[in-house]
């Protein structure tokens, strides 16, 4: 699976995880350089809290485009240190 935006590939890995139809890509698949930390958060009930990156790709940005679960619930354990993706990022095989 790759995930694109911007004309650049972010994330590619033959090791994805399905959740709720949203590709999780493990954390070494994803190119940290295009990765910004954000403040913000929102909660799943059954997979706790998240936290967000900004996309930034020759100088543009996707504020909050890609979402991980820094210590999810026991429900959501198997995506640990997975980076999922939205906002106009492209999921391809």
């Amino acid at each position: 699976m790759k995930a694109e935006w911007n004309n650049q590939i972010i994330a590619e890995s033959d090791a994805t995880i399905v959740v709720e139809n949203n590709q999780y890509f493990p954390l070494e698949a994803v190119k940290k350089e295009f990765l910004k930390p954000s403040s913000t958060h929102s909660t799943c009930p059954w997979k706790g809290l998240a936290s967000y990156y900004t996309l930034e790709v020759d100088g543009k940005q996707n504020p909050d485009a890609a979402w991980f679960y820094p210590e999810p619930k026991d429900a959501a354990a198997n995506i640990k240190n997975y980076v999922a993706f939205w906002k106009g990022v492209k999921i391809t095989r």
